[in-house]
C-alpha cells in the first residue's frame, strides 16, 4: 500500500515539474536539402509556430507589458515568478546584461531568460518600448526575451496566420480590396514558411524589417483577418512543389524584373512581364537630381567607367532606359544599375538620366527590387475585378497555388 501511494506521489511530482517547465528556444529548423527536384524539409502544418523578432532595427533596453485579452504568466529561466492577475503591467530593463522584472516598485527578480505567455485560446499583450520611447503595439500570442551584450532581444512566439494577418495590415494597409488581401495573404505565408532558416542562427525564424516581411503586431483590420482565414494554408510551389521565393516590392514602373538581373540567380517563375496596372499608381515615377560632377567621379572611382572618353561621357550623361535592363554599359565596362540604386539611395534601378546645367536628374520608375508581386499593380489589378488567383499568375510565372495539407514533404529514409 505504501509502495502504491509513493509510486502515486512520484507521477503528480513528475507531472508538476513537467507542467512548470518551458522551452525557451524555437524548434530546431532542419537543413533544406534537394533529391530528385523536390525539397526535403520537416512537415508544415496551418497552426506553425513563428519566432519573429521584434524592434528588429532598434536596441531596446527597457519596455512594459500588459495583457489586453487572457491570462499571461511570467517565466523566467523556467519558474513561474509572476503573473498578470497579480500585477496588471510589468516593466522589463536590462541591468547588467540581465532582465530586471519590475511590478511597479516591486522588484521581482533579474533573469537571463524570460517567457511571457498565456494558455487561453485569445491571447493578446500591448508592449511599449520605454527606451527608446516608441509608441505601444499590440502582439498576439507570446513573447521570448533575453539579455544580450546589453540590450533587450524581444521574440514573438506566434501562430502562422496570427502572423500572416499582422504582415498583410503593416504592408498593404487599411484601405485596400479583399482579392489584393487575399495575394498578400498568399505571399506573405509563402515567404515566411520558404524562409524559416533565415535567421536560424540567431534563434528565430524572421525579423520585423523590410529584410524580411514588416510587422507591426496584430491586425485589426475585419476584411483582412476574413482573407487570411479565406485563404488559409494557400502556398505557391514551383513545379517541383518546391515553395516559390515570393518576392514583392512597392511598383514595378509598368515592368517587373529578372531575378538574375537584381540578385544574380535565374529562378523560372520570377520573370520580367510588362505591367501596364502599376503605371498610374502613386509610386510610378519619381525623380532625383545629382551633382554631374559626383555623378561622373562616381563611375570612375567605383566602376573604373571611362569618362575620359568622348562617347562613354555622353551615355553616361544621357542614359535611356526604356526597357529594364541590369547595366549602363561602355564596351567592356558594366556599371551594375542594382549598385548605383543602392550607393545613391535611388527608389529603383528603372532609371533614365538627363543632363540640366551642372546637374544630371535621374528620372525614375517604380518603387523597390522590381522582381515578383508589383503591390500597387496587384491593388489596382483587385480594384478592376481580377480574382486573386489571376493576379498571382500574372506576376508569378509557371507556379500552382496548393495547400499546405497537400504539399507533400519528402525526407531522407
Amino acid at each position: 500500500m505504501r509502495k502504491k501511494k509513493f509510486i502515486i506521489a512520484s507521477l503528480v511530482i513528475l507531472f508538476f515539474v513537467s507542467w512548470k517547465t518551458i522551452d525557451f528556444s524555437p524548434k530546431p529548423i532542419k537543413n533544406i536539402k534537394r533529391k530528385k527536384h523536390c525539397t526535403i524539409v520537416r512537415k508544415i502544418s496551418n497552426n506553425e509556430i513563428l519566432y519573429i523578432k521584434l524592434f528588429s532595427q532598434l536596441k531596446i533596453e527597457s519596455f512594459t507589458l500588459a495583457p489586453e485579452t487572457g491570462k499571461y504568466r511570467i517565466w523566467a529561466n523556467g519558474i513561474e515568478v509572476a503573473n498578470t492577475e497579480t500585477f496588471k503591467i510589468v516593466k522589463l530593463s536590462c541591468v547588467n546584461d540581465s532582465i530586471e522584472i519590475r511590478a511597479f516598485e516591486t522588484v521581482i527578480g533579474k533573469y537571463k531568460h524570460v517567457k511571457i505567455a498565456s494558455q487561453d485560446s485569445i491571447k493578446t499583450f500591448r508592449l511599449k518600448l520605454m527606451s527608446p520611447d516608441r509608441k505601444p503595439r499590440f502582439y498576439q500570442d507570446n513573447l521570448l526575451v533575453t539579455a544580450e551584450l546589453g540590450e533587450l532581444k524581444c521574440v514573438n512566439e506566434i501562430v502562422l496566420d496570427n502572423y500572416i494577418a499582422g504582415v498583410v495590415q503593416a504592408e498593404s494597409g487599411k484601405r485596400s480590396y479583399s482579392e489584393f488581401y487575399k495575394v498578400q495573404a498568399i505571399m506573405a505565408r509563402t515567404f515566411a514558411l520558404s524562409n524559416l532558416q533565415k535567421h536560424a542562427g540567431e534563434d528565430f525564424n524572421l525579423c520585423d524589417h523590410t529584410h524580411c516581411q514588416v510587422y507591426f503586431g496584430k491586425s485589426t483590420e475585419a476584411d483582412i483577418l476574413k482573407s487570411v482565414r479565406d485563404t488559409k494554408g494557400k502556398v505557391v510551389v514551383d513545379d517541383d512543389l518546391n515553395l516559390i521565393d515570393a518576392t514583392f516590392h512597392s511598383n514595378s514602373g509598368g515592368q517587373t524584373a529578372n531575378s538574375e538581373d537584381v540578385w544574380g540567380r535565374k529562378l523560372p517563375y520570377l520573370r520580367s512581364v510588362k505591367d501596364t496596372f502599376s503605371i498610374k499608381m502613386p509610386n510610378a515615377k519619381w525623380e532625383r537630381k545629382i551633382a554631374k560632377d559626383e555623378w561622373l567621379t562616381y563611375l570612375k572611382a567605383q566602376h573604373n567607367y571611362p569618362i575620359e572618353d568622348t562617347v562613354a561621357r555622353k551615355k553616361a550623361l544621357n542614359f535611356k532606359q526604356e526597357v529594364r535592363i541590369p547595366y549602363l554599359e561602355m564596351n567592356t565596362i558594366k556599371v551594375p544599375l542594382k549598385n548605383v540604386r543602392t550607393d545613391f539611395q535611388l527608389k529603383s534601378t528603372f532609371f533614365s538620366i538627363v543632363q540640366d546645367g551642372d546637374s544630371v536628374i535621374f528620372k525614375g520608375r517604380g518603387f523597390g527590387h522590381g522582381v515578383g508581386m508589383c503591390q500597387e499593380g496587384a491593388m489596382h489589378m483587385a480594384k478592376l475585378g481580377y480574382k486573386h488567383t489571376d493576379v498571382i499568375n500574372f506576376y508569378y510565372q509557371k507556379i500552382q497555388l496548393i495547400d499546405l495539407y497537400k504539399l507533400s514533404f519528402f525526407r531522407d529514409e
